[in-house]
């Protein structure tokens, strides 16, 4: 219960914020409006509106506050505006429609899914192969830090670019950009679980003349189950992020990205908006689905109570 009240005060706080935020952000179009409509502004001209700060328009056009929350092209939706276009677009419209949220998050999430399940094949291996092998350590390792420090928004249109060349098109462009994002952490937190038993752990399994195979199996992978979900739960989210990035060199007609895009070229904020928080909450539903995996395998293995 107190976890909740401190949740619900925090989402009260940034909703009040919010709503304060809009007033100065919308003020210049509400009052253009307002003298369209006849209203009296002050000042009376545009160019001096223009001259000072949105706060000073706020305060001699007291009138105009309750529409800066109700605009059709705010520059900044208010989150009741955000909300309504999230339950347009996801419960009163057909999931085949490509006005439907459900529809072009069904598009991000197969490219996300399919670059997460690449990105974890390929980090679980990597990182098997850092930790047996010095070489590896020693020359992997760098270059996929490296790999991490290159823009994914310069580096995904070049991806793109190279994958049509030679024909690949579709979902697997923004699936490679998705695993390249997501196989890092997972790199790093199974290097940390496969390392994480002590020597005393390594010596005993020796006293009992165990290989190095039986080793793995039976004490170094599962001591990475805990690091594996860990770095699972952030994998997933840059797998999200990079599935949205590959959207938009690309100009999709589906997916979250591409209601990035044409909001942006149309001024529709609110659907930006819309898809913006469509994205997070797919990203909370995987990151609390893995949650839920990893209390069931860990409860499984006797970690967890």
């Amino acid at each position: 219960m107190k976890s909740f009240l401190a949740v619900l005060t925090v989402v009260a706080a940034i909703m009040a914020v919010w709503y304060v935020a809009c007033v100065p952000m919308n003020i210049h179009g509400v009052l253009v409006e307002a003298e369209r409509g006849g209203a009296d502004v002050v000042p009376a001209t545009a160019r001096e509106r223009r001259d000072i700060g949105a706060v000073a328009l706020v305060t001699r056009n007291g009138f105009a506050i309750p529409a800066t929350w109700a605009q059709d092209r705010p520059r900044l939706p208010a989150p009741h505006q955000v909300a309504i276009e999230l339950w347009d677009t996801t419960l009163n419209k057909k999931i085949t429609s490509k006005r439907s949220l459900v529809y072009h998050g069904w598009v991000t999430l197969s490219a996300t899914m399919l670059g997460f399940v690449i990105g974890t094949v390929l980090g679980i291996l990597l990182a098997v192969g850092i930790v047996h092998s010095r070489v590896m350590d020693m020359s992997v390792m760098p270059w996929a830090i490296v790999s991490q420090t290159i823009p994914i928004i310069a580096l995904a249109p070049m991806i793109i670019v190279v994958l049509y060349s030679v024909g690949v098109q579709g979902i697997l462009p923004k699936a490679v950009i998705s695993a390249y994002l997501s196989f890092f952490p997972v790199v790093v937190g199974m290097v940390k679980g496969l390392r994480s038993p002590d020597g005393m752990q390594l010596d005993l399994l020796r006293t009992y003349n165990a290989s190095r195979t039986q080793g793995f199996w039976k004490l170094r992978l599962p001591s990475s189950i805990p690091y594996l979900f860990a770095s699972l739960k952030i994998g997933i989210a840059a797998s999200l992020v990079g599935a949205i990035v590959g959207e938009l060199p690309t100009g999709a007609v589906a997916g979250l990205g591409a209601r990035l895009l044409a909001g942006s070229y149309y001024g529709q904020t609110v659907q930006i908006w819309a898809a913006l928080f469509a994205a997070a909450i797919l990203a909370a539903l995987l990151v609390g689905l893995l949650g839920l995996m990893e209390r069931v395998v860990l409860r499984r293995m006797g970690v967890a109570s």
